[in-house]
């Protein structure tokens, strides 16, 4: 049976969140924005959805919860729509570890001559507090910090810096896209003005997300059209991907404590066994990161080949960031945390999930054993070889 241990790149839809979705392909197949009673039936499943995912974050007013099609436009509305609408403020600071779908913006805002200050880690990827107090200005409309990293599962004091950013006048915005759902979040009681999610790391649909935007933040949508989400985000709403997300917010509130403490007790299982392979280690904050992920990283071997050779097992395992992992570069994160050149291009990311189990770890970490065993003799084997070519030279010379 395959196993699948990438679980931070997306997760398998819950077959109950799928049976909640069917009926809004079929039977109630209205528009929420309609009078009548197909659209009313509609639309209370949106709200009902809302209200599912407020629990999850502890928001304080349900329409504090504004549908995006996922992480990535979650993140570009509450960066742009700061930028926006701060009077004066036209600075941005964020991590030298966020999301592309938070780099990529920045890179393109700094073209334009918005002016950035992206803030280092150290080199087990926390951030530097430091330099993030005094990055923090006059000018300053967002601080965009993500609450744990996609490649290493470090986690953020997020609303320790919002409390910062507040007091710098600023608002404060936190790529959630990993933490929800896996961590317990308050933000009734936090200084976060707007959090971005994403349904299909939550065992949700993909193509669904959300933003949260605190009651009474300035804001301007991203995309224009109808009086849909309350003028914030026009577009038909996405009904199936809507009550996805709403019944998936409501498995992961009733399964945060136990699964998160079972899913760790695995994850370390995993990464220990493992690790006994030697020359090898694991990245990140290992004493404040999500539970279900571990980036092991191999003293002078390929992470491409690991990962290549585990799918030819039938093991889903990546580079780190799906979204850069067709890239034969370092991951951007593991160059900001200054991971010695032996290790650079050595990365493995595994991610758990509540569906993984005992026995697939056990035979994770028997094939990686058997892999790293392979690849080494390979290694020494090319090794031997040039040392023989260059004896052969030097004799002919």
């Amino acid at each position: 049976m395959p196993i699948y241990l990438d679980n931070n790149a997306t997760t398998r839809t819950d077959p109950s969140v799928l049976q909640a979705m069917l009926p809004f392909f079929t039977e109630q197949f209205g528009n929420a924005s309609s009078a009548h009673a197909f659209g009313r039936e509609v639309a209370g499943a949106v709200e009902q959805a809302r209200c599912g995912l407020q629990a999850l974050l502890g928001a304080k007013y349900d329409h504090e919860i504004v549908f995006t099609s996922g992480g990535s436009e979650a993140n570009n509305t509450a960066i742009l729509s700061s930028l926006a609408t701060q009077d004066g403020r036209d600075e941005i600071v964020t991590t030298s570890v966020e999301h592309s779908a938070v780099l990529t913006l920045i890179k393109q805002l700094a073209i334009m001559n918005v002016k950035t200050h992206v803030i280092p880690v150290d080199s087990r990827g926390r951030l530097d507090i430091d330099a993030f107090r005094r990055a923090l200005g006059p000018r300053t409309a967002l601080a965009s910090v993500m609450w744990a990293n996609n490649e290493t599962g470090t986690i953020f004091p997020v609303e320790f810096l919002a409390g910062l950013t507040r007091e710098a006048g600023a608002l404060f915005h936190t790529d959630a896209v990993q933490a929800v759902g896996k961590l317990p979040i308050d933000l009734k009681n936090s200084a976060i003005d707007m959090l971005s999610l994403s349904a299909h790391k939550l065992h949700g649909p993909k193509g669904i997300g959300a933003l949260y935007l605190r009651k009474g933040t300035k804001f301007r949508p991203l995309i224009w059209g109808g009086s849909q989400e309350r003028r914030r985000r026009g577009g038909t709403e996405n009904i199936p991907g809507i009550v996805g997300l709403g019944k998936a917010a409501e498995l992961a509130a009733e399964r945060l404590g136990l699964e998160c403490v079972r899913i760790g007790a695995l994850r370390d299982r995993l990464e220990q066994g493992i690790l006994q392979n030697g020359d090898c280690m694991a990245l990140g904050d290992i004493r404040n990161r999500l539970s279900n992920t571990t980036n092991i990283a191999f003293d002078h071997l390929e992470g491409e080949a690991i990962v290549h050779h585990l799918s030819r097992a039938g093991i889903a395992a990546s580079l780190g960031s799906a979204c850069g992992s067709r890239s034969m570069e370092p991951s951007h994160v593991m160059r900001a945390m200054g991971v010695p050149a032996k290790n650079l291009h050595g990365g493995v990311r595994l991610s758990l999930s509540r569906e993984t189990t005992v026995e697939e770890v056990d035979q994770v970490v028997a094939v990686v054993s058997d892999i790293v065993a392979y690849l080494r003799a390979e290694l020494r084997r090319a090794c031997e070889s040039a040392q023989n070519a260059s004896r052969f030279r030097n004799l002919s010379s």
